[in-house]
């Protein structure tokens, strides 16, 4: 008999839709806020070492995406399938997923410590790095590389986190972590207190040292307060099944994800063209951007546990209604972050950098694409419903219409058409559409379902 859950894990499939949202969302911008804090920091120190070196951290930057998409798509997965047990009740079959999945992260990241090792000096040369900046960006990722495993279980423990409703822890291990980057990120990078300056490698350090710190206070949450470790070891068939179900929700979550980063790493190549001062804006404002997502983001990260329960629990209604909610917030969001990013892309690409090339190329950019934002966010939310009711497939096909279909396409043609200017265009076209078609796709999916329930 399934033992019965805490009040607190009831609330997302009982209580007032738009509130529970609010007070699951609410704890996670902090969160939010901490996690994109974290690759501006480091973007903002590295920036200070030159042109060279920021070149160098925007080429790692979408393979360090795609490293970390792959693990967020396992954590999808094990999110999902925890947040459809807890929802018809069933704590002994999440607790048991939960740990089959930390010990699924294990061996993923040694699996990619070992391939990032073997691929390290190849890839970048791939990415079309060369001479100083290719030297660094090696630097960079041989120490991300060898502390893999401090990035990948704390991230699938912050994503079940979220699963059971508890964003608010969640969101205080995301902050730990940033504030420990952010004091030693100046330490490492230029040196003091006897700290030699270790340049580039010292951001991947601090990077390391403080997801390092901040693993511990996940596991503690999970297996004190939620009761879902369990410390026996494993039954070999038990722990298969459960790699083969997270797995089977999983791959399609991380094909999901590495198509936006594996978009940008050919769009990165075909941006190197123009030289490394491109690049340079580019990553930076990459990150940048972030900021303009990071009140929609708390939003999309409480969607997707939210909708799990629901679905667990059959209350299409509800799931519906919180469709609907969040795509009006972000295409209301979006309109308010476009006047403000128009306004004064100046200042903000001043913050990055006094090399006039990259300051002209991130303004030019972040006032075209900031038209799109919205709408992106709204794309995001439709892509997070359909995983919520186990369709990561549509919701992967949805994504591979606006990187392949689009995105990729329509940049080599604008790059072709009219330089930079085309490329950031093609961006902006390629919100536009595919938004409108995700907005209308995953609602009609959620209905059949909805149907289909009723007459059964």
């Amino acid at each position: 008999m399934a033992t019965q859950q805490p009040r607190q894990l009831n609330t997302l499939t009982q209580k007032n839709v738009t509130k529970t949202l609010l007070r699951m969302a609410l704890p996670m911008l902090a969160g939010t806020f901490a996690m994109n804090a974290y690759n501006l920091t480091d973007t903002w120190f590295v920036s200070r070492l030159g042109t060279t070196s920021l070149a160098a951290m925007s080429f790692t930057f979408p393979v360090v995406m795609i490293l970390r998409f792959v693990t967020m798509g396992l954590g999808t997965g094990a999110l999902t399938l925890v947040g459809h047990a807890l929802g018809r009740g069933d704590r002994d079959t999440s607790a048991r997923l939960t740990t089959h999945a930390l010990l699924l992260s294990l061996l993923l990241s040694l699996i990619i410590t070992l391939a990032g090792f073997l691929t390290l000096q190849p890839l970048f040369t791939l990415l079309g790095a060369s001479g100083e900046v290719l030297t660094q960006a090696c630097q960079y990722m041989a120490i991300w590389y060898g502390g893999a495993v401090v990035m990948a279980v704390p991230s699938i423990m912050g994503q079940i986190l979220m699963g059971t409703g508890d964003t608010r822890s969640a969101s205080i291990s995301m902050v730990t972590g940033t504030l420990i980057n952010l004091i030693l990120d100046p330490l490492l990078i230029f040196g003091a207190w006897g700290i030699p300056a270790m340049g580039i490698t010292g951001a991947a350090l601090a990077t390391i040292v403080s997801q390092l710190f901040s693993l511990f206070f996940p596991l503690y949450v999970l297996s004190r307060k939620h009761r879902l470790i369990d410390w026996s070891v494993p039954r070999l068939k038990r722990l298969l099944d459960s790699w083969r179900n997270i797995l089977k929700l999983g791959i399609p979550s991380v094909l999901n994800n590495l198509l936006t980063p594996l978009s940008m790493a050919v769009i990165t190549r075909l941006i190197a063209g123009y030289g490394a001062f491109a690049v340079a804006a580019i990553g930076a404002t990459s990150r940048l951007e972030l900021f303009a997502f990071m009140v929609p983001m708390s939003i999309g990260m409480s969607l997707v546990p939210f909708v799990s329960q629901n679905y667990g629990a059959a209350a299409f209604d509800r799931i519906l209604q919180a469709q609907r909610e969040t795509r009006l917030f972000a295409l209301i969001y979006g309109a308010g972050a476009t006047l403000l990013f128009f306004v004064f892309a100046p200042q903000m690409a001043g913050l990055f950098s006094e090399d006039p090339a990259v300051v002209t190329v991130m303004v030019e950019y972040l006032r075209i694409s900031c038209f799109g934002y919205g709408l992106l966010e709204a794309f995001r939310y439709s892509s997070f419903c359909l995983t919520g009711v186990q369709k990561p497939l549509s919701s992967a096909l949805l994504t591979l219409v606006r990187t392949l279909v689009l995105l990729v396409p329509l940049s080599y043609l604008g790059s072709w058409w009219w330089g930079l200017t085309g490329i950031f265009v093609a961006r902006l076209v390629t919100d536009v559409l595919s938004s409108t078609v995700a907005m209308s796709y995953s609602r009609r999916v959620i209905l059949t379902m909805q149907r289909r329930e009723n007459r059964g």
